[in-house]
This record gives C-alpha cells, structure tokens and sequence, in this order.
C-alpha cells in the first residue's frame, strides 16, 4: 500500500515523532511538511483556518481529514463532526485519537446524508485536482448540502511563483493549462504516490462556484496570497 500520508501519522501517533513528509512537484522540489503538523492544536492553526472553524455550524463534514486536527477541536466544543478520510491508515490514526465519527471514504463517492457546514481545510480546493475536478467535486458536494448548508474551503493564488518584473508570467500556458494545476509526488520513507493538486484564485473558483449552481463569498485573505471561502446554494 503506497499511502505516504497514513503511514507518517500512524508513525507519529504511535512513536511521538516521524521523519518529514517530502514533496515534490512540476514547479517545485524538495519541499518538506513535518509531520507534527498534521497534529496541531487550534492555537497553532493559521488565522484563517481558527476563522473557518469558528464560522462553522450545525451536522459537519471535515472532507480530507488527515491527521483530523480540525475534527478534533469541532468535536472538543460539542458539534457533531465526520472525519472523512480516504487514507485507511488516518482514518485507524483518527479512531485511536479520540474522533467519534470517521468514514474511510473517497469524497466522490461519499452520499450519506446532509451536512450544514462542510469544510475543506489546508488547501481544500487541491482536493478537486484539476479545474474540471474542481467543478464537479463542488457539484458533488452541493448535493450533500441542505438549502441554508454552506462549504468552507481555502485556496491560494500561486500566480506570484510565475510573475516576471513586468507583470507578464513565466509559465508556459501555450497547452491552455491553468497554472495552478500542479503534479504532486509525495514521499514518506519509503511509501510515495503522485496524484494532481490544485490552487486556485478567487475569481476562479467563483466562476467554477457558479457552474455548480453555489454562490462565492469571499471571507478573508491570509498573509501570503491565500484566502477562506464561504459557498452556498
């Protein structure tokens, strides 16, 4: 079983520290995410991630839970809370921290009920992959929302990696290719996959919001080109 991300917090969770997540991508490389932060408190959360927690309400959906560091607070302050996990090993690494409700789950294929507020933390839109992913995952997740339900979800605008002096960007768009349609490979040990990622502006992800029949609002932007975004029928 190739799954990197289950394998580090299994580690982590039974030994108290793991070596470093690696990633690499076709615009980066070397890149690396230290376990323990798949484990953080809400104090040690970014501003808009404690923002998103704070706006959430009702039955909730934490949509690529990982470790579940968001399920967990939720839960500590008394909300009904799904963890939901595609990683087997995270969502057995949930169970044993303490998250009541876990589902080991693809969220495309994930039905079971309505949520009134469904999160997707840490980049949620790189969920959707690609553009065209990213539309028919929040078409998708439309479904799974009551009339008053709202998606959280957060993003940045890596344009800033392309940009030369002049404004005018680097990257090759000759293939029509959006830019922030990236290809991952992340790597634990000795466990790697790849998969597609996506960042997405604001103005994108509107335009996207609106084919799948949702309303985009922007919350708030974070410190360096990231944003939080509230979506509603």
């Amino acid at each position: 079983m190739n799954d990197p991300f289950g394998e580090a917090i299994q580690t982590y969770l039974s030994k108290g520290k793991a070596p470093d997540i690696q990633i690499n991508s076709n615009y980066t490389e070397n890149e690396t995410i230290p376990v323990s932060y798949l484990f953080r408190n809400e104090k040690q959360m970014p501003e808009l991630e404690k923002l998103a927690l704070k706006k959430c309400k009702g039955k909730i959906l934490d949509v690529g839970a990982a470790a579940g560091c968001h399920s967990i607070v939720l839960q500590k302050k008394g909300f009904s809370v799904t963890a939901l996990e595609k990683s087997e090993l995270a969502v057995e690494a949930m169970k044993q921290h303490g998250i009541v409700k876990t589902v080991n789950a693809d969220i495309f294929d994930y039905n079971d009920g309505t949520y009134n507020t469904i999160l997707l933390l840490m980049n949620g839109a790189g969920i959707g992959g690609t553009m065209d992913g990213l539309r028919k995952l929040l078409q998708h997740l439309k479904t799974l929302l009551p009339d008053d339900g709202q998606i959280l979800i957060d993003s940045s605008d890596i344009k800033y990696l392309f940009e030369e002096e002049d404004g005018s960007l680097w990257v090759d768009l000759a293939n029509n290719k959006y830019y922030g349609e990236m290809e991952y490979e992340v790597t634990f040990k000795k466990s790697s996959t790849k998969f597609k990622w996506l960042f997405i502006d604001f103005e994108n992800l509107t335009k996207i919001a609106s084919l799948a029949g949702l309303k985009c609002h922007l919350v708030a932007k974070g410190d360096h080109y990231d944003y939080l975004a509230q979506l509603k029928i």
